[in-house]
């Protein structure tokens, strides 16, 4: 009975590897080419920012709903499989915009985006939580990483394929974004088909997961994993004030072409195969928390970086920075709201995580809209002023906060250069070899 289990485990997490292939294939189609479809639409600044704010606000009030409905199917895969069904489906109407809308395409935009968004993060706690049962312990920065990494490298094939799709067809109208976002549907139907296959162990069930949401969001700040999340809610808010207009200042402002772009988004895809093996090695060794004290010592910097030159190679050396800083502050963050939340309160946990996270990427895309306009410029642009408030903010959060939460599992302690610059051999283990599915993301740039 033991080694079916086993059997079982191990089979499911190579069915996410294909599962997270799939859905890292419709991710490099479309997560960098939704505000240039936006623009090519015609959006205003405003409408960028509502088109990241909208769709994250109704994300993360969804995600509370994620317990009750898991809750009520008594299985977390009756949640996933028919709202995955539902986020690929959406990109019908989305490619379908510029053909059958007669006016106000961008709200069009706006409003099937958020559908297909809501449908795809309201699968979220639930799959974290059949994740975080399947995965043992003390293998997941490795296993996270892993699936990082092949994540990362699809993404970044499937991206420049995007972007030269759209610059070989820039003169036929929307023929490009059809071809693209088409791809989209049938790689997210490949990652459903993946995910129906997968084991799903029981789940742990305890009076305490009656608890309501609203009294876990009361009692954030007098918890470690609360702590936590509010701190990670605050880095949000202030990294998205400036996210969603980077391509904004690279396709308006600087007027690049598309392969220009996704060579410049493509980079963290592509250093991420390597940073995401090198923070989950020492994820595994040194603890989450440790890993998050460095990197977020690094995020302020990465939006100042922006100023410095509007040469590609120089945004390319950018967004390398970025990626090294992001990939070890997005897998730790992950894993520790993984390993910090109760087995029975799991799915609850990681909601409201994910519920606070997206309200504070609504309300910094909004505000940062609204600043974006009213800034002057700096060095000729108002979106580099923005960058530069991003930036500030960013390290008056990272100052403030970071020493409010600790790490919950037993590690060692390790310097700082130590931790950065050894090598960090740990034990093999069967397990170990198995990689697959991919990571969420909290935020970029």
């Amino acid at each position: 009975m033991f080694n079916r289990q086993v059997r079982k485990v191990k089979q499911s997490l190579k069915y996410s590897v294909f599962d997270g292939s799939f859905w890292a294939a419709m991710a490099g189609l479309t997560q960098g080419y939704i505000t240039p479809f936006a623009l090519v639409l015609r959006a205003t600044t405003t409408q960028i920012g509502l088109l990241t704010s909208i769709p994250n606000l109704l994300m993360a009030l969804s995600q509370l709903a994620a317990p009750k409905l898991v809750e009520k199917t008594g299985s977390r895969k009756s949640l996933i499989l028919p709202v995955v069904f539902l986020h690929a489906m959406m990109w019908l109407p989305i490619l379908l915009i510029p053909f059958i809308m007669p006016g106000n395409k961008v709200w069009w935009l706006i409003l099937f985006v958020t559908v297909s968004s809501v449908a795809g993060s309201m699968a979220g706690p639930a799959w974290g939580s059949m994740m975080a049962d399947l995965v043992p312990e003390r293998i997941r920065g490795r296993y996270f990483a892993g699936r990082g990494r092949i994540i990362s490298l699809i993404t970044m094939v499937f991206s420049f394929a995007a972007g030269g799709i759209l610059q070989l067809l820039k003169n036929s109208g929307f023929t490009g974004f059809v071809l693209i976002f088409s791809g989209a549907i049938l790689a997210r139907l490949g990652s459903l088909y993946f995910l129906s296959k997968q084991y799903e162990p029981p789940m742990a069930i305890s009076k305490t997961n009656q608890e309501s949401i609203f009294n876990v969001i009361r009692g954030l700040g007098s918890n470690n994993l609360g702590r936590f999340s509010i701190f990670v809610a605050l880095v949000s808010f202030v990294t998205n004030m400036a996210s969603p207009f980077f391509a904004v200042y690279m396709l308006r402002d600087l007027n690049f072409s598309y392969i220009s772009y996704v060579i410049i988004t493509s980079v963290g895809s592509l250093t991420g195969l390597f940073f995401l093996t090198y923070w989950g090695r020492r994820a595994d060794r040194a603890g989450n928390i440790r890993v998050i004290q460095i990197t977020a010592v690094l995020i302020p910097f990465i939006p100042l970086l922006w100023l410095v030159s509007k040469q590609v190679w120089w945004l390319v050396i950018a967004e390398t920075f970025s990626s090294f800083a992001w990939a070890g502050f997005n897998l730790a963050a992950v894993n520790f709201i993984y390993d910090a939340a109760a087995p029975a309160l799991k799915t609850g946990r990681i909601a409201v995580f994910n519920a606070m996270n997206g309200v504070a990427v609504c309300f910094g895309a909004f505000f940062g809209s609204f600043l974006a306009t009213r800034l002057p410029p700096l060095l000729g642009f108002s979106l580099l002023t923005l960058f530069v408030v991003s930036g500030l903010l960013r390290a008056i959060v990272v100052i403030v906060f970071l020493r409010s939460f600790k790490e919950v599992r037993r590690v060692p302690r390790v310097a700082v250069f130590d931790l950065l610059f050894s090598r960090h051999r740990l034990p093999s283990d069967s397990m170990g070899r198995l990689h697959g599915g991919y990571m969420p993301r909290i935020q970029k740039k």
